[in-house]
């Protein structure tokens, strides 16, 4: 079995400063303890488009997809789409591959959300390395509304997550902005 019954699916490329946010909470939620019926995924920047090729609906039932989106929010806003959302040919990779078009195919046999934070700066085809302080205070966020959506109730390991990736801001207990 390739895939379990949920994929979570980082997508971006980190050399692309707020690229890396799907990177960036993979890396965050591969800490935690999940499921065994849940397979967190570093999908990078052209995998998507296989990735989501090689699921098999009779085997894998939801996938949840993090990535940045250029929806006119505020820097480190998040939002919940899905594939119906999407116009054609608005979600693309670097290498400019409509990922809609695979996720299209699968999306009535298997739940599809997408996680999308809105940059500050994409720098491609100039490499710069971080990303914004609005996108990385959209971490632990972005972890919780993942963790609703597949079911898990981790409660204080959010709260550890929150209060260690926001330093010298302990008092608030989520400093990004909530899910539009």
């Amino acid at each position: 079995m390739l895939y379990p019954e949920i994929v979570i699916a980082g997508c971006g490329n980190p050399l692309f400063a707020d690229d890396g946010f799907g990177p960036a909470v993979v890396e965050e939620l591969k800490k935690l303890t999940l499921p065994d019926n849940v397979k967190v995924e570093d999908a990078g920047l052209g995998g998507p488009h296989f990735i989501f090729t090689l699921l098999d609906p009779e085997v894998t039932k939801k996938v949840v997809i993090i990535d940045i989106a250029d929806y006119g929010a505020e820097p480190g806003e998040i939002t919940k789409l899905r594939v119906e959302d999407l116009p054609p040919g608005a979600y693309r990779d670097a290498h400019s591959w409509d990922l809609a078009e695979p996720l299209n195919r699968i999306k009535d046999s298997i739940d599809i959300t997408i996680i999308g934070c809105q940059p500050k700066r994409v720098t491609a085809p100039e490499f710069e390395i971080g990303l914004s302080d609005e996108v990385v205070r959209a971490i632990p966020k972005t972890i919780q509304v993942v963790l609703e959506i597949i079911g898990v109730d981790y409660g204080t390991a959010r709260q550890c997550l929150q209060e260690e990736r926001q330093p010298g801001n302990a008092a608030e207990t989520c400093g990004c902005p909530e899910t539009r």
